[in-house]
């Protein structure tokens, strides 16, 4: 028995070495281990871990009693006391074996629930980022709209005051155009003025001449 628990226990302390560091060598162990979990291995492993773990207390039980059994120490023969050391060393390497299959069995399921983790938060962040990436998209969107409806806005106003020039200088050509008339009007109005003076001049003179 002795001979089987010694390669057991090396080997289950160099796969617990594997799990501790991250190398190649741990995400081939751990896809080893999921596989062994799953499906007939599973079955086959809780079968082995129950029966040892049946063995091992059938075996404390045993030493227990023979420890009661045995009233004076001295007077064991050492037949009687190897087969009790033989009997101990194996019920030791028995239960340090079922300690190392449960180290295994834990730092496989954190392992894996670490892994889950650090993916789950992998996706986070990946989604944060899509989600600052869209608000930014949206906020440059809203910002070249804005701009386009600026842009309208000034050309609409731009023609506007186009409008409204050429309506100031229709306006103007018009005053012009008034001021000429007027000043037309001014000195036809002298000309009348003076022609109706020259009139009144020559009907006063000939009145004065039919009275003589």
């Amino acid at each position: 028995m002795i001979e089987l628990l010694y390669p057991l226990i090396f080997s289950e302390m160099v796969v617990i070495l594997v799990l501790l560091f991250r190398t190649p060598l741990r995400n081939l162990l751990i896809v080893l281990l999921d596989k062994l979990k799953r499906g007939k291995g599973q079955i086959v492993a809780s079968t082995v871990a129950v029966t040892v773990l049946v063995v091992f207390v059938s075996r404390v039980y045993t030493q227990v009693q023979i420890a009661r059994s045995v009233s004076d120490p001295l007077a064991v023969n050492p037949t009687d006391q190897v087969m009790m050391a033989w009997g101990m060393l194996e019920t030791s390497l028995m239960g340090f074996a079922l300690f190392l299959a449960l180290m295994i069995d834990r730092l496989h399921h954190y392992i894996r629930e670490l892994d889950m983790l650090r993916k789950a938060l992998k996706v986070t962040k990946q989604q944060s980022r899509a989600a600052n990436n869209m608000k930014s998209g949206e906020v440059l969107k809203v910002l070249k709209e804005d701009t386009a409806s600026l842009r309208a806005n000034m050309g609409s106003l731009e023609s506007d005051r186009e409008e409204k020039v050429k309506e100031a200088k229709a306006t103007k050509a018009e005053v012009d155009a008034l001021k000429k008339q007027s000043e037309g009007l001014n000195t036809e109005n002298q000309n009348l003025q003076s022609q109706l003076q020259s009139a009144d001049k020559t009907l006063s003179s000939s009145d004065e001449k039919k009275s003589l």
